[in-house]
């Protein structure tokens, strides 16, 4: 385990001195630019909690496979894909402004890598439940917690295949629930969902099979032990501003 902190550490020194500090995975941009997201990080960003962090809920050997075997591949597959093209250096919000333009390599793999790295920055430590504002706005448009929680975790449990659901603030400012197939989100061009999302749960069955087997509804449900509601009121903030 201490070796495994060591090479975190060494990662995330490497990273700050080969990106600039507006890299995505290090920082979220932030002000009047239309970049929702910064520019992909060329060296593999830590994952922001040991393997264990999460269990019961997620457990320590499906997060390694997740985290180190999954998310790594559509990182280093993306960043291939972009390398020495105009796509280099670019936001990614505006890679996926842009993507049907694009090679499915670029679509699968740059939203393999982005989907990830939210979904990780969704979990982990901090507020058990969301802000007064922001628990306010749910109650506003979905009625109640509770029936917020039933409608985001309907979309999950109902996405036919791989895929993910989404809590996203669509440009008219209005949170909403919907679920995107394979490895799309509501930033890409192609996607029925359209905004800027707020939480997002990753229903591929590389995410809970090892514990989950075929029961992808309890781990939708136990999902909701393990959010970061201070990561997804920031984001909150960041979209109304």
């Amino acid at each position: 385990m201490e070796r495994r902190k060591f090479v975190k550490s060494v990662g995330l020194a490497a990273a700050a001195a080969c990106v600039s500090p507006k890299v995505f995975g290090n920082d979220l941009i932030q002000g009047k630019s239309s970049k929702i997201e910064g520019v992909p990080a060329p060296v593999f960003p830590a994952l922001p909690f040991e393997y264990n962090a999460l269990e019961p809920h997620i457990d320590a050997r499906t997060m390694e496979i997740h985290y180190d075997k999954h998310h790594r591949g559509y990182h280093t597959k993306f960043m291939n894909a972009i390398k020495e093209s105009a796509l280099e250096g670019m936001a990614i919000s505006e890679i996926f402004a842009s993507v049907s333009k694009q090679p499915d390599v670029v679509r699968n793999n740059g939203g393999g890598y982005y989907n990830h790295l939210f979904f990780w920055k969704n979990l982990g430590k901090g507020s058990t439940g969301p802000s007064p504002e922001l628990s306010t706005a749910i109650t506003k448009e979905f009625g109640s917690f509770d029936k917020f929680k039933d409608a985001f975790g309907t979309k999950a449990k109902t996405q036919f295949g791989s895929g993910w659901a989404w809590l996203y603030l669509t440009k008219d400012k209005k949170l909403t629930v919907g679920s995107t197939p394979n490895q799309d989100n509501p930033l890409m061009d192609v996607s029925q969902l359209k905004g800027i999302p707020l939480l997002t749960i990753d229903v591929w069955e590389h995410a809970y099979y090892l514990n989950y087997q075929n029961k992808r509804a309890d781990y939708v449900d136990a999902f909701w032990n393990v959010v970061n509601w201070d990561e997804v009121e920031k984001r909150y903030q960041q979209a109304i501003a």
